[in-house]
């Protein structure tokens, strides 16, 4: 059993409870079965639930569906279309950036995002 989807599992059960859903009731609310939702909540799954399912159940709790699709270990479905389109298009455009990334924080990510926004909007470096 991964460590990441025990964990992610244990918090959606906290965060259920907490906000007084059952089981049945809240699988009925995110449109998944009660035994899929115990076994995910028990990190009795392979996969994690899809991103549109977590997107929903992160909506019903009122949590951040963004930050519940990333501790759930997937992507967003446009940003996996939009990486795949790219590594189509430039093979090795996405390989080097995770790479040039690797071991930055999230504040240098955050700032290297607002540059590189900068940059698109002011056309970059060129003369």
């Amino acid at each position: 059993m991964r460590d990441d989807i025990r964990l992610f599992g244990s918090l959606l059960r906290e965060k259920r409870l907490a906000k007084g859903y059952s089981l049945r009731k809240f699988a009925e609310l995110a449109d998944v079965s009660p035994t899929y939702l115990s076994q995910v909540e028990q990190g009795k799954v392979e996969r994690p639930p899809t991103a549109e399912r977590l997107r929903k159940m992160a909506e019903l709790l009122g949590e951040n569906a963004n930050q519940w699709i990333a501790m759930a270990g997937r992507l967003p479905d446009s940003v996996a279309a939009e990486i795949a389109d790219r590594m189509k298009r430039e093979p090795e455009a996405i390989p080097a950036l995770l790479r040039a990334t690797k071991g930055l924080t999230a504040d240098e990510l955050r700032r290297l995002t607002e540059q590189i926004e900068q940059d698109k909007q002011t056309g970059g470096n060129k003369p």
